[in-house]
């Protein structure tokens, strides 16, 4: 079975790279392998009533499917270069924001108008972070809300579903290089192609690894970043949301010099669960539907951590926090600030009595038992810092649920194009190592659709 190019995974890189390359020229062959399901059946068995927590489901509907680990976030495209990876060092700072602006107008156009477009530039925050010894970092924020992403990716599915053929549930255990193109193999069956896409975001990162392990394309060891979520009465951070909805402040701490920062932000959201490669981990969700929101804002508190020579596992160190957390509270561990500042775990009876209804069932615990000194110091001190720009941060009552953990793939090498020493072989989006968010990814695989089209074009009127 042969196809001019095969695109493996259909997160927000392999769904912009088949967009761009249709778009461009709409007699190629694309083919899009993904190991989840299609958008309509992804779909998380945990209803907070029969099914109250993670049950490990084969593959895990809230990271992998059509859209990616991305498809049920909070819909936030950060345009910046400033973070979500670093894009900008292949293709360039112009060309990158160029390119996240584009995706921009595609999500508006297939059902996005209508949303807000948040910007950090100018803001007075910026001079409150200084003075307070944090760092509001800039950024254009589009926040789509889960509720409108769904919308977007639907009608982007609805677009490309009879002009693309998409092949779900279908992991693909292999990619092999031939004398002309390669070949990806599936359990049952091989594909051939001219152009291989690979696109399989952070939940891919251990079999993208094998992959370049088998193609020997080199990679470097990136950071892993590890924290908690921190859940407060929506109220706390008001000020700060109602303006820029997103705010990235980063903080280094006084004891370590170490940088903690704010990440994924979710005004009037919820706290939900992650399965990556059958570990429990948090994350956090927003909707724009006014009657979808809560009373509560969650964002997480990350440390990034780097490692030199001779360790070169940075996701294995952050999995096996994480695995401590799952084995003392058979998934997430949540714990009142109050407890943990008091150095006592937290129990389901000060967990009711709170000032503040949680929006995950977790389990009381204590966070001390299960992260780093180091990583846990760094933490207590940002919340601290944060309590002087949003007074009430360091409330009794604010909730940390633990871990989070952000796993981020050994970063490949590639050229500016993406394109790895194998000709013809592109990889982008979070499991490049390269991109950290919905943003970059989706522009790393605009990015190359063009190029593969550009070469395309060149060789036929050669």
């Amino acid at each position: 079975m042969k196809t001019d190019v095969i695109i493996i995974g259909a997160g927000p890189g392999g769904i912009f790279a088949a967009y761009e390359l249709i778009k461009l020229n709409p007699e190629l062959k694309v083919s899009v392998f993904e190991a989840g399901h299609p958008l309509e059946k992804r779909k998380c068995p945990i209803d907070g009533e029969k099914i109250k927590s993670c049950i490990g489901c084969k593959c895990c509907s809230i990271m992998s499917g059509f859209g990616g680990a991305g498809a049920f976030s909070d819909g936030k495209y950060n345009i910046t270069n400033d973070f979500g990876g670093t894009l900008y060092q292949y293709i360039g700072k112009k060309h990158a924001l160029k390119l996240m602006h584009y995706v921009d107008e595609i999500n508006l156009k297939y059902g996005g108008e209508g949303t807000k477009l948040y910007s950090t530039s100018g803001s007075r925050f910026k001079t409150e972070c200084i003075r307070n010894d944090l760092h509001l970092l800039d950024a254009s924020v589009r926040h789509l809300g889960t509720d409108i992403n769904y919308i977007v990716l639907k009608n982007i599915y609805d677009y490309l579903k009879d002009k693309v053929e998409f092949h779900f549930d279908t992991p693909v255990v292999s990619v092999s290089a031939e004398d002309v193109g390669y070949c990806v193999n599936t359990k049952d069956n091989s594909y051939r192609c001219d152009k291989c896409i690979i696109s399989v975001g952070r939940s891919g990162s251990k079999w993208m690894e094998s992959v370049c392990r088998d193609l020997e394309i080199k990679t470097n060891s990136n950071r892993v970043d590890i924290g908690v979520r921190v859940e407060l009465p929506a109220a706390v951070f008001a000020h700060l949301t109602d303006e820029l909805y997103e705010s990235k402040i980063v903080y280094r701490t006084e004891k370590y010099g170490d940088k903690v920062r704010t990440f994924c932000m979710n005004p009037k959201g919820s706290v939900v669960n992650e399965n990556t490669n059958g570990i429990i981990t948090v994350n956090g969700h927003s909707y724009e539907d006014p009657a979808k929101q809560t009373d509560n804002t969650n964002f997480a508190l990350l440390v990034s951590k780097h490692f030199s020579e001779p360790f070169k596992d940075s996701n294995g160190y952050g999995e096996s926090i994480a695995r401590l957390s799952n084995m003392l509270g058979g998934g997430v561990i949540v714990q009142r600030f109050g407890d943990l500042i008091r150095g006592r775990r937290s129990t389901p009876s000060r967990i009711e009595e709170a000032f503040i209804t949680p929006t995950l069932n977790a389990t009381p615990g204590d966070l001390s038992l299960v992260l780093p000194k180091r990583l846990l110091d760094g933490i207590i001190e940002m919340i601290y810092a944060l309590d002087k720009v949003a007074p009430g941060t360091a409330n009794e009552d604010t909730l940390l649920y633990g871990v989070e953990v952000k796993f981020y793939n050994m970063e490949v090498e590639v050229d500016e194009n993406l394109e790895s020493r194998h000709k013809g072989l592109y990889i982008i989006g979070d499991g490049s190592g390269i991109t950290h968010s919905l943003s970059h990814a989706s522009a790393s695989g605009v990015h190359v659709a063009r190029n593969i089209a550009e070469k395309r074009y060149v060789s036929f009127i050669g």
